[in-house]
């Protein structure tokens, strides 16, 4: 159906929305690093955040810290790899809250591994947590979605979905995957009612990358590749991620979000 036309505009006072005020956020990977602080931003915006990571203590004290500053936040273990347990812990959301309206699939490892020396077991590990627990993530959450018409799925990905990287090739596959299964969802159900979406981070200094971007010769070689001049910060990921689960992006869906300084435009 249309929209309204030009001259209702200003009097439906239909402008963007970027808060999310209200909404129930889960978010697999929050302990740390991009979970983190992507939690900690849409709780700032408003989201009741549902933490989730494989241990519960750095999500006790994250769901602490933002209770502190007027937030609500739901800390509960999840293994995104446990495909039963996925399902329970979007059960137990629902009962708690009555709906799920977000699912930020963070939740995902990284490694380098020249490919000659890649194993059967390097393969499966992320594989198994950077794909085929993402999927099974977005299907329990769609589950619930698409009877109430409405939810957003945000998948993380990378620039390296789209562009290779020497010692990376597991991961450059695991995160192209992510790319066409985010735009394959979002085919199936987009017009349901869920808009399926991801973002795509360059290098962004965090924690766990504190250790190679700290190395000038490391950090030279990284920004060579950045027409922008600079890594990225949580920030600049999070602010993309509620941009995709806010009201504002609701024309969006099967959309990857690069937010890498330029990189992948070369």
């Amino acid at each position: 159906p249309l929209g309204p036309r030009p001259d209702e505009l200003v009097t439906m006072n239909a402008y963007p929305n970027f808060r999310l005020d209200g909404q129930i956020a889960l978010i697999t990977g929050a302990s740390k690093g991009l979970g983190w602080g992507i939690a900690r931003a849409m709780a700032n915006a408003g989201a009741t955040v549902v933490l989730t990571a494989r241990t519960l203590p750095a999500l006790e004290q994250l769901a602490a810290e933002i209770r502190a500053e007027g937030g609500t936040a739901l800390p509960l273990a999840l293994d995104v790899t446990d495909i039963p347990q996925i399902n329970a812990v979007v059960d137990e959301v629902v009962a708690r809250f009555g709906r799920l309206d977000i699912m930020v699939n963070n939740a995902g490892l990284g490694a380098e591994h020249d490919a000659l020396h890649v194993t059967e077991a390097d393969w499966d590990a992320l594989i198994d947590v950077n794909l085929k627990g993402l999927f099974f993530c977005c299907q329990a959450a769609a589950r619930v979605m698409i009877p109430r018409g409405y939810g957003r799925i945000v998948n993380m990905s990378s620039q390296l979905g789209a562009v290779g990287l020497p010692g990376s090739a597991v991961y450059c596959a695991s995160k192209g995957g992510v790319n066409q299964l985010t735009r394959a969802l979002a085919l199936e159900w987009s017009a349901r009612g869920v808009t399926v979406n991801a973002v795509a981070p360059t290098f962004i200094y965090t924690p766990g990358t504190a250790e190679r971007l700290d190395d000038p010769d490391y950090l030279a070689g990284v920004l060579a590749k950045l027409p922008i001049g600079k890594v990225g910060t949580i920030n600049d990921v999070a602010a993309a991620v509620i941009y995709l689960a806010s009201p504002a992006a609701g024309m969006v869906t099967g959309h990857i979000l690069h937010v890498d300084g330029g990189w992948t435009a070369q």
